[in-house]
């Protein structure tokens, strides 16, 4: 399927409803996803970014529908990651000296991932630009580790697209294709997760880079991302999100997230849960068991809280593997700013609160003295321990 998004362009790419999975096992997709690739026809034709190698043939058929393969006269490829570049080993057996436009890093990528097929590459860099007539250009943008050290974004002027690849994208399937034909609370969580997950570990990089972008001075009139919705009606707006959530974001919230095995740990967290309620009626608070839970979901509120607090049975020694790999994925996502308490049961030996404290120290949190540590289950005592970590957090 081709479909017109503004004057000469077009998307040529494949809502993915079926999905479930991304990044193999490590991000869940609840509302289906899109990889998007793009069809500029000027007096140059070109492509921007292909799709999933799985779907490689249904792009080059479609693509056929749209436009002689032999009339492309370029291709750019925005970030060598197999999910935009998938379909390209088949369509350049096809057209094998189509020009390929691309940053330094994407060629080692693309290399790497495909062998050395004697493509066409030309580098580019910020700045550079490349004619394709009727007066407009594209001019290309270096987005080194948004996500990758590969990516670039690609801005055509005169229709003012900014072909943003993963940066401002979801993974959301929007068979209408535009932002204001999405619906809109689904969008916005899936683009909270979406940067949660995937960006949030480049926080510091986002900010950098969204002022280099303003200080281009680009007529920014439509971004179109590689996943998800293309942002046509105030296509800022992801833009201001995007400045606001790298900026240590946090709301009046606060996220619980614990493992147990005989129920003693789980009594722990919601007493905690119930005596932030009554300290702080104002505190959203959230409680999660990891093992019950999707770990992105937890994560896009963890982001949203300004503390956590984390609790674990003692197993062996140690705490329960369920809550240790999780903590991993936690460090992985870089947050600042936040803090954090611990918390569990013990039957005889009892280090899994200092497990957990150090642990969270260990992935950026400001880890406070203040923990509960209960033999067998709570009891009258360890309410006041609750009473007291809560009053340090609210």
């Amino acid at each position: 399927m081709q479909k017109n998004i503004k004057a000469n362009v077009s998307w040529v790419g494949y809502i993915d409803w079926e999905l479930e999975t991304f990044h193999g096992d490590d991000y869940s997709i609840f509302n289906g996803s899109s990889q998007n690739a793009y069809l500029i026809k000027e007096e140059k034709t070109v492509l921007i970014d292909t799709v999933w190698t799985p779907h490689r043939f249904d792009f080059i058929e479609n693509l056929k529908q749209a436009v002689d393969l032999h009339k492309i006269d370029f291709i750019v490829i925005n970030h060598g990651e197999a999910d935009h570049t998938g379909a390209l080993p088949a369509l350049m057996d096809l057209i094998p000296s189509t020009p390929i436009y691309c940053t330094a890093a994407a060629v080692k990528s693309l290399e790497g991932q495909y062998g050395q097929r004697g493509w066409n590459f030309n580098v580019v860099k910020t700045g550079d630009t490349l004619d394709i007539g009727n007066g407009k250009k594209l001019m290309f943008i270096d987005m080194k580790m948004l996500h990758w050290p590969d990516s670039m974004a690609t801005f055509l002027t005169g229709d003012n697209i900014l072909f943003s690849n993963d940066a401002f994208g979801q993974h959301y399937g929007v068979q209408e294709l535009f932002n204001d034909r999405a619906d809109q609370c689904i969008l916005k969580r899936e683009a909270l997760k979406y940067f949660v997950n995937i960006l949030n570990p480049f926080a510091m990089l986002v900010s950098k880079k969204i002022n280099e972008i303003k200080n281009l001075n680009l007529q920014i009139e439509m971004i179109a991302p590689s996943h998800g919705a293309i942002w046509r009606d105030n296509p800022m707006q992801i833009i201001d999100l995007y400045e606001k959530w790298s900026s240590v974001y946090q709301e009046n919230q606060i996220t619980i997230v614990y493992d147990t095995m005989w129920n003693g740990t789980a009594e722990i967290a919601h007493k905690i849960s119930e005596e932030i309620a009554t300290i702080s009626p104002d505190t959203v608070v959230k409680v999660y068991q990891i093992s019950k839970s999707d770990k992105n979901e937890v994560m896009t509120e963890i982001f949203k809280s300004k503390a956590l607090i984390l609790g674990s049975p003692t197993i062996s020694n140690d705490v329960m593997a369920s809550v240790s790999g999780w903590v991993a994925f936690l460090k992985q996502l870089k947050f600042k700013g936040k803090k954090a308490a611990a918390f569990g049961c013990y039957g005889w030996s009892g280090e899994s609160v200092k497990i957990l404290q150090e642990k969270l120290k260990d992935a950026g949190f400001e880890v406070i003295d203040e923990s509960v540590k209960s033999l067998w289950k709570p009891n009258g005592q360890d309410l006041t321990l609750i009473s007291d970590m809560v009053k340090k957090l609210v």
